[in-house]
């Protein structure tokens, strides 16, 4: 048995537009699942959805239907300060990153407890670990409470044989990061906090979430997966 073998499953996607959503949803495409790609923006084979929108949530996840897998992907940050960031702007990082994650897992995890089960993979952060080296609190908030999160679904859905974890990228090369990649002197901060000398590509971080949806991680739930090229060994 191919221990990696995804062939067949139900995977959602969320933010699958794009960057590592994309990367991941062509990658469980390519091994034989059925993808539902969700984005807020629209776009060929994409399932228009708000992930802050509860009721839209419930819409397009009915209209999938059976669930095995669902990639919590979708995500925004606002690099403001501490001093500067509005309200308004925190709670929208917060909406998204938080509480759009756990609407849609919740919705996913009533699916799958009538059918034996399934998995959940969250995108964190490196920043869930760590003050960071930017100030981006919004971010780094969220992507805690995503960490912690991701243990509590782990406890509360494992009776159900709802496997819950996460992964925890680095600086990757997205739209999200592109501030940092277009600055040679910030790019270079981060490449001395990088003890491998290499950065992650998105299809290393779709990777990482194959392998925690799949069967090689049956008892594996409540884990935070760094992809991180050694940054929190420091």
């Amino acid at each position: 048995m191919d221990i990696f073998d995804v062939k067949g499953r139900t995977v959602v996607v969320t933010g699958a537009g794009r960057g590592i959503g994309k990367a991941t949803a062509d990658l469980f495409a390519s091994r034989g699942s059925t993808v539902a790609r969700l984005d807020l923006e629209p776009g060929e084979s994409i399932l228009p959805c708000d992930v802050t929108d509860e009721r839209a949530v419930d819409k397009v996840f009915a209209q999938i239907g059976k669930i095995d897998v669902l990639v919590n992907n979708a995500g925004i940050a606002v690099r403001k300060q501490s001093l500067e960031i509005t309200r308004e702007d925190w709670e929208r990082v917060m909406s998204v990153n938080v509480t759009g994650l756990f609407m849609c897992s919740r919705t996913a995890a009533r699916s799958m407890k009538q059918t034996g089960g399934g998995a959940i993979v969250n995108l964190a952060s490196i920043m869930g670990f760590s003050g960071g080296l930017f100030p981006n609190p919004a971010y780094q908030a969220s992507k805690g409470a995503v960490v912690n999160l991701t243990r509590a679904l782990a406890l509360e859905f494992a009776e159900f044989n709802i496997r819950v974890n996460a992964v925890a990228p680095t600086f990757v090369r997205t739209a999200l990061t592109a501030p940092i990649f277009s600055n040679p002197a910030l790019l270079e901060k981060v490449m001395q906090h990088t003890p491998l000398g290499r950065l992650p590509e998105v299809e290393d971080i779709a990777a990482a979430i194959l392998f925690l949806a799949s069967p090689a991680a049956r008892c594996i739930t409540g884990v935070t997966l760094p992809v991180d090229s050694g940054y929190l060994a420091r």
